[in-house]
């Protein structure tokens, strides 16, 4: 299995399009892990909708660091 980390810091603007570009990927054994380090744009919601749907993709937050 291939983890993916992906660290997002107000990230709205691009975030869509990695989480579509990952999901097309043909290779199937991979996990994504978001980690959302304090985010104050939409960018926690758009990875929570993600990790809600797709159980490839998990959601990791945390306060700015």
């Amino acid at each position: 299995m291939i983890s993916v980390i992906i660290p997002i810091y107000n990230a709205e603007k691009y975030i869509s399009r990695i989480i579509a570009c990952l999901r097309q990927q043909t290779y199937a054994d991979f996990e994504v892990l978001l980690i959302n380090d304090g985010s104050t744009d939409n960018s926690a919601r758009i990875c929570r909708e993600a990790a809600g749907t797709d159980r490839r993709f998990r959601l990791l937050e945390q306060e700015n660091q």
